[in-house]
């Protein structure tokens, strides 16, 4: 059995090439596969290994990046990553806007208290994914913005939203981290009542009952799984990736 473990957070990062090369090494001596996003903004990644490796390389990363590390696990029977991969990139989420993460204090809601807020008709609901994602699973009543990556999202609120007419905005996403940027985004343009979903879909189908649960689908993952159901074990829902333009845009 594999874990799988998503960690990210916003930090002032230096040292990147030095810190690259570290991570490098650690998850091959620990035979870690996945990805790790380094950049000046903080760090973002999902990696894979056995559940004693995973807890190794977690303590190894936090001494690494000099910082706590927390995140979310679910379990497969085979290893879904083929490749160790430790990349330098300009944003760990690419939204091609400066963002002050700080306005998104606040904007946290935890999965306990998402059916209520998105269920009050006040709410503009927005699934902050791309079409591909939105395919194969979403929320009741939810905005699907059609983009064909994350980037796209600034132009979609330009042309569809005002504050002055859209009082209360919910957004969420896969695991949380582009709503980390969307939330303080919105904020930034004026809307006042914003709120982000706590550790995303992922979080959500881990702490929500299943008889409680408004989610409607399974929810696409970007490793050889492709979706997971509402017990975040490998879906049966075709990869949507494979047939549209905005999965293709990733590839």
């Amino acid at each position: 059995m594999f874990q799988i473990f998503t960690f990210y957070k916003f930090i002032q990062l230096d040292r990147l090439f030095e810190r690259r090369d570290q991570l490098k090494s650690a998850m091959r001596e620990l035979e870690i596969k996945g990805t790790v996003i380094l950049a000046t903004e903080g760090f973002n990644s999902t990696i894979c290994g056995s559940q004693s490796n995973v807890s190794q390389f977690v303590k190894r990363a936090a001494v690494i990046l000099e910082v706590g590390i927390d995140g979310k696990s679910s379990f497969h029977d085979d290893q879904p990553f083929r490749r160790v991969e430790v990349k330098i990139k300009p944003e760990i989420v690419t939204l091609k806007h400066s963002v002050d993460v700080s306005l998104g204090i606040g904007t946290h809601v935890n999965p306990s208290e998402w059916n209520e807020l998105i269920s009050d008709p006040e709410t503009i609901v927005i699934d902050a994914r791309n079409e591909y994602e939105v395919m194969t699973g979403t929320f009741p009543r939810a905005l699907d913005p059609k983009t064909l990556k994350f980037s796209d999202l600034p132009a979609f609120v330009n042309e569809n939203l005002d504050p002055a007419k859209h009082k209360k905005i919910a957004m969420y996403c896969t695991g949380g981290i582009r709503c980390e940027k969307f939330a303080p985004y919105l904020r930034s343009k004026g809307f006042e009542n914003v709120f982000q979903l706590k550790g995303g879909i992922l979080k959500y189908l881990e702490a929500v009952p299943k008889s409680e649960s408004l989610w409607r689908g399974e929810c696409f993952v970007f490793d050889d799984r492709r979706t997971v159901d509402d017990e975040l074990k490998k879906g049966i829902l075709p990869d949507h990736s494979q047939t549209t333009a905005a999965g293709k845009s990733w590839k």
